[in-house]
């Protein structure tokens, strides 16, 4: 009887946090502040994938006097184009993780909750919810929203992320973008939610780690005292070779 009731509560409690309580917070749909904190992320992860080409584009073709010159890639129109064309489509990427509050609430990658109801299913639990099985994966209404409203901003904003794009890329996209404009005087207080959750968790992203250089930097260290200890330690043995010499058996006859 007690390994019925195991599951049948822990069932309950994932149904209770599925629901997230009261109907009227059923569906909470984001704010002007969650949309441009992951439309200025995924600019800057966009640009940063492309970023990484040297390829060359040609600016002559097209022109019958053959002017235009080669630009870089990186440099060029099609770039700024083609990463805020294909924006908003990239938030469709995201769920909706309702075990967590504020803005965290978005990000990649299935939640906790549904990870535990999927293999409950999977373990042959029978879960009996509002939401048919075959919709458990399908864009949620907060996400869908998400999309929507990135195309409204996008282009609302496009010449400010031009702007950004040739001249202020040494800025923080965030900053520039969300702080500075699209929320001035307005509640902003979503851009500085960080997610600390599990290790390697896409609601992080974005973030730069700096364990890589720490840990280059360590074993610098260790590798300077490791031969700093062999340099140490071949002088003590040169210093115990040369104490025998003065009992030579010459100096005894």
């Amino acid at each position: 009887a007690m390994a019925a009731e195991g599951p049948a509560a822990l069932l309950l409690l994932l149904l209770v946090a599925v629901a997230g309580g009261d109907d009227a917070d059923w569906v909470r749909l984001p704010s002007k502040c969650e949309v441009c904190k992951y439309v200025a992320l995924e600019l800057k992860s966009a640009f940063e994938e492309t970023g990484k080409t040297k390829e060359v584009i040609d600016t002559k073709y097209g022109f019958l006097d053959g002017k235009g010159a080669a630009v870089k890639y990186t440099q060029s129109d099609i770039r700024l184009i083609e990463v805020t064309e294909n924006i908003c489509k990239r938030l469709l990427d995201y769920n909706l993780h309702k075990e967590r509050s504020g803005s965290n609430r978005f990000a990649k990658g299935m939640s906790e909750t549904f990870e535990t109801l999927h293999n409950l299913v999977h373990k042959g639990v029978k879960v009996v919810m509002d939401i048919p099985y075959e919709l458990w994966n399908e864009t949620s209404a907060e996400v869908a929203d998400l999309k929507k409203q990135c195309d409204v901003l996008v282009e609302e904003y496009e010449d400010v992320i031009e702007d950004w794009y040739r001249h202020h890329q040494t800025e923080d996209l965030s900053q520039f973008l969300c702080a500075d404009r699209v929320l001035k005087g307005k509640d902003a207080s979503c851009l500085a939610e960080k997610w600390t959750g599990k290790k390697g968790d896409l609601a992080s992203a974005g973030e730069k780690p700096s364990k890589k250089k720490s840990g280059k930097k360590k074993k610098k260290v260790e590798k300077e005292q490791s031969e700093g200890a062999e340099s140490f330690s071949t002088e003590e043995s040169g210093v115990q070779e040369a104490t025998p010499l003065p009992h030579s058996p010459t100096d005894e006859l």
